[in-house]
């Protein structure tokens, strides 16, 4: 049985966002009755050493949608952070991903642990931060299996006092994962009372991941990249297909940047696969697997015939920015996404 839009929608009011419940004057960011908000994976660089920055900077732009990263999620409710060697004193990071595997010596870039070595390299870790590293990961792992419903319910209050509504959860499912790192993540998910959980993932991890969303009857969108060469990964037309056909929750959380870069018509797919879209990822991009632009609308990518499809056939699909594209000198990540709402509602008028 496959679900309609009307199905998915009585899912999503089934989750009503719990702020209503209790009054808060929400942010309106809704244009044209297009819901804009944003993945806070964008404001990964002001998340530490405080992940409430991340809230503030909604306020200040003026987002009252967000779709939450499950590491700035455990941030959030208190986790316990990973060391991070070579950034300085008491430099930390957010929690690693449940599943993730301890990163060889030397670590790779972005990866907890790292550091430099002589000529920019990546110097081995000491055994010492080996043996704190570790120690680190145990104590993470101790802090998950203790966290609960109220864990997450916290969280959602933060933003909520704030007038932002928590609308999906960013769960990052890797190959690695055992299942109880799975249902850590719908656990997660249905304590924060989001309407379903996006994911970037490959296929083969669908395929595990369908029936735990049928038996939670959560929705799964998962994120498409560009990668078309490599068949495990959600980025063909081919591939969408696969995995919307291994279970009824199965969605797409499309990424119209992606998608664009990918060589396929971000329109036409949208009208086919509407009743199963959680969300958009909005960004500017090349085609043919070309770069990300700055400033938006000078890109490849069609975000204003997307919205406008979205405005006239009032589809229900939150469009959520994602910040990729580097910083401009002068600027700071608060300033660009404020440039990238306005770019946003000029399209919608």
């Amino acid at each position: 049985m496959k679900l309609t839009r009307r199905d998915w929608g009585k899912i999503a009011l089934a989750s009503l966002p719990l702020s209503r419940a209790f009054g808060a004057k929400m942010i309106d960011s809704k244009f044209g009755g297009v819901q804009i908000g944003a993945i806070t994976y964008s404001f990964n660089r002001i998340a530490s050493p405080d992940p409430e920055a991340i809230i503030k900077a909604y306020v200040e732009i003026g987002l009252g949608e967000a779709e939450l990263m499950s590491n700035h999620c455990e941030a959030l409710a208190g986790a316990p952070a990973m060391p991070m060697f070579g950034r300085g004193p008491g430099a930390g990071r957010a929690p690693a991903a449940p599943g993730a595997p301890a990163p060889a010596p030397g670590g790779a870039p972005g990866q907890a642990g790292a550091r430099r070595g002589p000529g920019g390299g990546r110097a081995p870790l000491t055994p010492e931060q080996q043996a704190e590293r570790q120690a680190a990961m145990e104590k993470l792992a101790q802090w998950r299996a203790s966290a609960n419903a109220n864990t997450w319910k916290g969280v959602r209050k933060k933003f909520n006092d704030a007038g932002v509504d928590v609308a999906l959860l960013c769960y990052n499912m890797q190959d690695a994962m055992k299942d109880e790192d799975i249902e850590y993540g719908f656990s997660m998910a249905k304590g924060l009372g989001v309407k379903g959980i996006t994911t970037s993932t490959t296929l083969t991890m669908a395929k595990r991941i369908a029936p735990v969303a049928d038996k939670h009857k959560l929705l799964v969108g998962y994120h498409g990249h560009d990668a078309t060469n490599d068949p495990n990964q959600t980025a063909t037309l081919e591939s969408y297909d696969t995995l919307m056909a291994y279970g009824k929750y199965n969605g797409i959380n499309l990424d119209i940047g992606h998608f664009t870069a990918a060589g396929y018509d971000a329109v036409a797919f949208i009208k086919q696969h509407h009743a199963r879209i959680t969300n958009l990822h909005v960004k500017d991009r090349k085609k043919d697997h070309g770069p990300n632009v700055a400033v938006w609308g000078t890109g490849d990518t069609p975000i204003k015939p997307v919205l406008q499809l979205l405005k006239t056939e009032k589809y229900p699909i939150p469009a959520n920015l994602e910040l990729e594209y580097p910083i401009p000198e002068g600027s700071d990540i608060v300033a660009e996404a404020k440039k990238c709402l306005a770019y946003v509602k000029s399209c919608l008028v």
